[in-house]
């Protein structure tokens, strides 16, 4: 879970608050991003995504702040 954490820029709430779904306030983007793939991948085990995103992270300099769920989901996907 740390990995998400290691972002360029301090995590800022103030232009995000109308956007939060009431999910977001039960899930971490963590959790969220973890459920979709699973869902997508069900062959693949927690570890091996978790693999496929720390590399998505380093592809993207070594941060995964500034990409949408969306994208990062599909980046990872293509590695899985």
């Amino acid at each position: 879970e740390n990995f998400l954490q290691k972002a360029s820029a301090p995590f800022s709430t103030n232009s995000y608050d109308a956007f939060i779904s009431p999910n977001t306030l039960n899930l971490s983007s963590f959790t969220k991003l973890m459920k979709k793939l699973q869902e997508i991948h069900p062959e693949a085990s927690r570890d091996k995504i978790v693999d496929a995103l720390l590399e998505v992270r380093k592809n993207n300099k070594g941060i995964l702040s500034g990409l949408s769920i969306s994208s990062i989901v599909e980046r990872t996907s293509v590695i899985l």
